[in-house]
């Protein structure tokens, strides 16, 4: 499913710095995170986030300012092009998710409606 030269999902300094930290608090040896989407919550899907020990071999790895995300290959057509954030708020610390492909959002947040990537939409992203 790689598409030669593009990265499926690309990480801000904010986000790559929270996940070398993750990396390194780590009680385990781990490559980097694994992302995906789940079904489930009021909106239809969640992403997901996890340690990685190794490299499954269909997953789509993606290496940005020095961090290694995995993206489930199940995921990557509802992850093309999306920008992964690490914001801190007055009330929270999260992974946001700034996804071309999402519809809609729950009001909570937790969970989000995503459309798959269009061929259409795969041709433009690799040009």
């Amino acid at each position: 499913m790689a598409l030669p030269g593009f990265k499926v999902v690309t990480l801000t300094d904010a986000a790559a710095n929270r996940v070398k930290d993750i990396i390194s608090k780590a009680d385990r040896s781990i490559v980097g995170v694994r992302v995906g989407v789940k079904n489930g919550g009021c909106a239809g899907m969640s992403y997901t986030m996890e340690y990685a020990e190794s490299v499954n071999p269909l997953d789509e790895v993606v290496e940005d300012k020095g961090v290694t995300v995995l993206i489930d290959p199940k995921a990557v057509l509802f992850l093309l092009g999306t920008e992964m954030d690490f914001q801190t708020s007055k009330m929270s610390s999260q992974f946001v998710f700034n996804n071309p492909n999402q519809t809609s959002a729950c009001g909570c947040g937790e969970s989000v409606a995503i459309t798959p990537a269009t061929p259409p939409a795969l041709q433009s992203a690799a040009e």
